[in-house]
């Protein structure tokens, strides 16, 4: 008898012109690389496949992913391996400080994977890493983007304890499609995490937040988010398009076009949002340092 064959996944949707990228020449690109491979850090901008990385890296900036590359959620937008984490690397912190400082960086955004198997999610990790950074680069505007930490209010606090310049943490998805985008990660949790921050630093901290688009989302839903996000006191939103990492993930519904997007960005900077960026190729950490916390 013979074994059941399985129909072959649908092909990704062709990317429309306005999702076309032109790769860098540029040297900076191949020496940033370099040095984080020498350095042995993880970037968001590969364990994601973040599609804007070419010219990130040609521009010598990065976000730097902590915590190791092995995520304990299993998110089915992203492209981060999810397995057993490794134990967390006590060198790191250094390392990124090191690299920050070699790059001359004025604006470093810090992220890392969800990392479940640890009592404070990782925070004072976090914590470690932007006093390094501090440390090494003073003047420096900090972003950390976080995982939820499941809404625990000392780790909360103690990725707090570093003041960083904006505490950033993505709702990804609006409040219907969260249970189908999201592990474990609920959309009141994320809202409830940055309504925190904003009651421990009595509104003196700038928060961020962002959704991926093209998931199947309605406008009016996306609205909706907006309302939400403010309503907790967040003061900066990315919104971009979300992009198939593998057949694997989550399929595209829609490309969302550009005029859509600035449609987007003009209702929230109607809403109140302090920066807004909001366009296909925007992503959480894209061009972060158009805002530095008031830096200047």
């Amino acid at each position: 008898m013979s074994a059941p064959t399985t129909d072959p996944p649908p092909p990704r949707p062709r990317l429309p012109d306005w999702l076309r990228l032109k790769l860098p020449t540029t040297d900076t690109f191949a020496r940033t690389r370099n040095l984080i491979g020498d350095l042995r850090l993880h970037t968001v901008c590969e364990s994601a496949q973040c599609p804007n990385h070419w010219e990130c890296w040609a521009k010598g900036t990065a976000t730097f992913m902590i915590g190791g590359d092995h995520c304990t959620r299993a998110c089915r937008f992203c492209a981060v391996t999810t397995a057993k984490p490794l134990p967390l690397d006590p060198d790191e912190p250094a390392r990124v400080a090191t690299a920050c400082q070699r790059l001359k960086l004025r604006h470093v955004v810090i992220t890392g994977v969800a990392r479940d198997d640890l009592k404070d999610g990782g925070a004072d990790h976090f914590r470690k890493t932007v006093e390094a950074v501090r440390a090494a680069a003073p003047g420096i505007a900090i972003e950390i983007l976080v995982p939820d930490f499941n809404d625990r209010d000392e780790a909360i606090a103690t990725a707090l304890a570093s003041n960083p310049d904006i505490f950033n943490h993505n709702l990804e998805t609006v409040r219907r499609l969260t249970p189908t985008v999201r592990s474990r990660a609920t959309y009141d949790r994320s809202l409830s995490v940055l309504r925190k921050v904003k009651a421990k630093r009595g509104g003196t901290m700038h928060t961020k937040s962002g959704l991926m688009l093209g998931l199947g989302e309605r406008v009016e839903e996306v609205h909706e988010a907006m309302a939400d996000l403010r309503a907790v006191g967040c003061d900066i939103l990315t919104l971009g398009q979300y992009l198939q990492p593998s057949v694997e993930h989550l399929a595209v519904v829609e490309f969302i076009p550009p005029a859509q997007f600035a449609a987007y960005a003009a209702e929230a900077r109607g809403r109140g949002f302090l920066h807004v960026a909001s366009g296909p190729m925007v992503r959480s950490s894209y061009h972060a340092e158009e805002f530095d916390g008031g830096k200047g």
